[in-house]
């Protein structure tokens, strides 16, 4: 036993020492394992292109919201009510979109009226995120009991925009944001966004070398690091690839022949996401704080951390990207309906602690949480595809929370924290 618990923690080091980080990597290769037991078991449907390019736009949803999630639970924090404030909020954009311009056709049908209907369920998000930070930071009330009303209310809410009734349609200009019919990029725009993507890959990689030997910092070695190019790079070009191979149904060339779909709108709005809040998390003092926070709340306090003010902050940016979600849902379904997001909330915290983030605070990455959105999405789409009941499906995403609570905490005391 006391040479496994040796061997386990030599390759650790060996890994970091590599400049991998090994946690992300078992992630990376559970999901390339999931991927390949799944298109063994659906007889190659899933990894077609048709089937891949609805897996993105699925997984868009789970992974905008799992990213601010992070933050909520690197600061020990947690949130139940992310699925009904989608639902609060997509009702109020449907409501402003469909009825208060309404009575103004011309400005109805112009991208102004759904241009206002986003800020208006992003102010929505933004103040519903303020209210409950209020209620943990000031009047110290526990964000499990906080959060846990807020479901119920912001359920209770979104049925009363409109006495339950669903709101449809929306703008066309606006359901292209779900990534339907004329909702992507097109294959030039996602071939050129996937070279931008390698040139930056490898200039990061680059950046990253310079910075370390600046400061002295111990180096991987350079081969890794090309390894690291080309491994992202081939998977960068894959992505581009298949959605390109996904013909479009309302695009077609000059000899009348069907093109690539490209990148959906919604991907471009999810890598947004994780460019922001990855730099956020990194290079920003608020992000600093954060994770400082979740580490120590005493010791952040006594440095002069603002914490009650930074846990209102926390909440607030977790109700704008539950707004940012609804814009996304709303546009796919090109209705508001009061039962967007069921559950939603349990898939988001399942995929954030599947990527990393540790319930214990003060660790988590962005990106791990989008590979944790995929992960539960992918399993979630196959056993579409195999025809699972939905209950079956929600049995298997309670044992995966459960097991990935269980690794996380088994994590926690490996790494003796």
């Amino acid at each position: 036993m006391k040479w496994a618990v040796m061997k386990r923690g030599t390759m650790r080091h060996l890994l970091r020492n590599l400049g991998i980080d090994p946690r992300f990597s078992s992630m990376v290769l559970a999901l390339v394992v999931i991927w390949l037991c799944l298109q063994f078991l659906t007889d190659g449907i899933f990894l077609t292109p048709r089937n891949l390019y609805n897996l993105s736009i699925q997984t868009c949803v789970t992974a905008v919201m799992a990213c601010g999630m992070v933050f909520v639970i690197v600061a020990r924090q947690i949130d139940l009510s992310v699925g009904s404030l989608l639902a609060f909020t997509g009702m109020v954009l449907a409501f402003v979109q469909v009825h208060v311009f309404a009575a103004g056709q011309a400005l109805a049908d112009s991208d102004l009226g759904w241009i206002i209907s986003i800020l208006a369920g992003i102010a929505v998000g933004v103040a519903a995120g303020i209210f409950q930070g209020i209620w943990v930071a000031l009047a110290g009330i526990p964000a499990f009991v906080v959060t846990l009303a807020g479901y119920l209310m912001f359920r209770g809410a979104a049925f009363l925009v409109t006495d339950g009734q669903t709101i449809s349609p929306l703008q066309p200009t606006y359901e292209r944001i779900g990534g339907g019919l004329g909702g992507s990029i097109g294959p030039t725009a996602s071939s050129v966004l996937g070279i931008l993507a390698a040139l930056w890959l490898v200039f990061h990689v680059w950046h990253t070398r310079r910075q370390r030997r600046r400061y002295g910092a111990l180096q991987a070695p350079i081969w890794v690091d090309v390894l690291k190019v080309i491994a992202g790079s081939m998977v960068i070009a894959a992505f581009v690839y298949m959605m390109n191979a996904y013909p479009d149904p309302s695009s077609r060339d000059a000899e009348g022949n069907r093109i690539g779909k490209g990148i959906g709108i919604p991907v471009l709005i999810l890598l947004g996401v994780m460019i922001v809040l990855t730099f956020i998390a990194t290079r920003t003092r608020f992000g600093r704080y954060v994770f400082a926070y979740g580490g120590n709340p005493e010791a952040a306090l006594l440095s002069g951390i603002n914490t009650k003010r930074l846990l209102i902050a926390i909440f607030a940016l977790m109700g704008t990207l539950s707004a940012v979600a609804a814009v996304i849902t709303t546009a796919r379904l090109n209705a508001g309906a009061n039962s967007m997001g069921t559950l939603q909330e349990l898939y988001v915290i399942a995929a954030t602690v599947i990527g990393g983030t540790s319930l214990a605070g003060g660790l988590g990455s962005i990106p791990g949480a989008v590979i944790g959105a995929l992960i539960i999405q992918s399993l979630d789409n196959g056993m579409v595809l195999l025809d699972v009941p939905s209950a079956q499906r929600q049995i298997l995403i309670g044992l995966i929370l459960i097991g990935a609570v269980w690794f996380d905490t088994a994590y926690n005391k490996r790494a003796g924290r």
